[in-house]
């Protein structure tokens, strides 16, 4: 195992795992490896309501703020309402002024600080066997000190498995002036880790779960669920911040997005749940999760009507305040940064012309003179407002090959992925736009909630 990982105990993989389920040598046991499945045949979605009552709203934001009061540590809130709230608004106006000036830097930066995983998770893009990678804390710091200069104090750390890396707590000691969400499965939140999170402060994790226990477990493996359960029970009696990430596939739409799994983690003391749409970028890309158009519309709808009924913060990252599709990185809102520095458009696109290494005391040219993401944006701009990965495959591989990008997911196949990928509806659905109905939404998204709106 790399000096860089931490070792951990996790449930012992099935006897019956595939050899694919293997680990490498520098891992720690994975659990058990999923099992595929057929696309069960989908029936009819259910009816979603689109009434509202203003009183019902105003009770919801009520319940949230007493909520935020009585059940975070006032470190806690403080931290995310200053670093995360306050200075995030921050970083979108400075963002917008750059965006008047033609300039591009973004306010926000993913950064993969390791490929390393104790999971095997169907459809994952991130190429975990072989050699293990770890970003060094000289690059993190020259990204993030990079940032600071431009008004960013916000960074989404995530891998693989980010709590592998032993240094991750150095990064969030050195930087107690920014704000850190980890995504992470939650299996490696010790007491003593959840009580290092609790004295930070400046630490939201994001819990990555498919839906309830079967259904979680058909894609990440027999035994996350629960031992994910206990991780959650010291982060809500600590008194932390934190969210749940849930991945909307064609087999848990329904699941995930009803009362009962959002009712489910307000329980377990989450402030927040972040939606995704599964997107099928990997070696396997088990088009079973796919979402149809119809189920991206129901998903939308019945988006609005959970933040209309639910004290918990709603998130997502595809529609703006308007109901028109967005992508962060076409928008320069948010770029990714791979284990080994690679400088690339999103985390299901490991491609780049670029590396962090390549720039020794700031990374402004890095972004701002970058062909790769400047021509991302035209190539997004002139086709769809949605997601081109999932729409436009054989052309983006084209543009990719044009540019001279490198393969940088670490298994030389990305290409050929990205080319034999079937083109599918995005969440650009345009003349069925549906606009946020609940004000405080709008306003998020137009100030703080991960720039939504920023674009206009």
């Amino acid at each position: 195992m790399s000096e860089s990982l931490v070792e951990i105990e996790l449930p012992p993989a099935s006897s019956d795992a595939p050899p694919s389920a293997v680990p490498a040598t520098h891992l720690p046991t994975a659990a058990s490896t999923p099992v595929a499945v057929s696309p069960p045949h989908r029936k009819p979605l259910p009816e979603v309501s689109a009434k509202r009552s203003l009183l019902r709203e105003q009770m919801v934001l009520l319940r949230l703020a007493l909520r935020v009061a009585t059940e975070l540590s006032p470190r806690a809130l403080w931290k995310m309402l200053y670093l995360y709230a306050a200075k995030g608004a921050g970083a979108i106006w400075a963002y917008k002024r750059r965006l008047a000036k033609g300039e591009l830097y973004p306010p926000f930066l993913f950064i993969a600080i390791t490929n390393s995983c104790n999971l095997r998770c169907h459809g994952c893009w991130v190429e975990k066997e072989g050699e293990g990678h770890v970003l060094g804390l000289d690059e993190i710091d020259l990204m993030i000190e990079s940032g600071k200069r431009r008004k960013s104090y916000y960074y989404t750390l995530l891998g693989g498995e980010p709590f592998l890396v032993k240094d991750i707590w150095k990064i969030f000691e050195t930087h107690s002036d920014c704000y850190f969400q980890t995504i992470t499965n939650g299996m490696i939140f010790t007491e003593a880790n959840v009580e290092r999170l609790k004295r930070l402060g400046n630490v939201t994790p994001l819990v990555s779960l498919d839906g309830f226990e079967q259904q979680n477990d058909l894609r990440r493996g027999d035994g996350v669920w629960q031992a994910a359960m206990k991780g959650l029970e010291r982060l809500k009696e600590a008194k932390l911040f934190y969210g749940i990430a849930t991945t909307a596939t064609g087999l848990n739409l329904e699941e995930v997005m009803s009362d009962e799994y959002v009712e489910y983690f307000i329980e377990r003391g989450a402030m927040y749940i972040w939606y995704y749409v599964y997107r099928p970028m990997s070696p396997e890309p088990h088009t079973e999760y796919c979402v149809s158009e119809e189920q991206l519309l129901w998903l939308r709808r019945r988006l609005l009507e959970l933040r209309r009924k639910h004290p918990i913060l709603i998130i997502d990252t595809y529609w703006t305040a308007d109901g028109e599709a967005f992508c962060p990185a076409a928008t320069g809102l948010g770029f990714h940064i791979g284990p080994k520095g690679s400088i690339e458009i999103c985390p299901a696109l490991s491609f780049a012309t670029d590396n962090v290494q390549n720039h020794q005391d700031d990374l402004w040219d890095a972004f701002d003179q970058n062909d790769l993401l400047r021509t991302f944006q035209g190539f997004v701009q002139e086709r769809t407002k949605g997601c081109v990965i999932l729409e436009n495959p054989q052309e983006l591989h084209d543009q990719l090959r044009e540019l001279n990008a490198q393969d940088t997911s670490g298994r030389d196949t990305a290409f050929d992925e990205l080319n034999a990928l079937t083109p599918r509806h995005s969440h650009h659905l345009p003349g069925r736009e549906v606009p946020e109905d609940f004000w405080f939404y709008r306003l998020l998204k137009k100030n703080v909630f991960f720039g939504m709106g920023a674009i206009g």
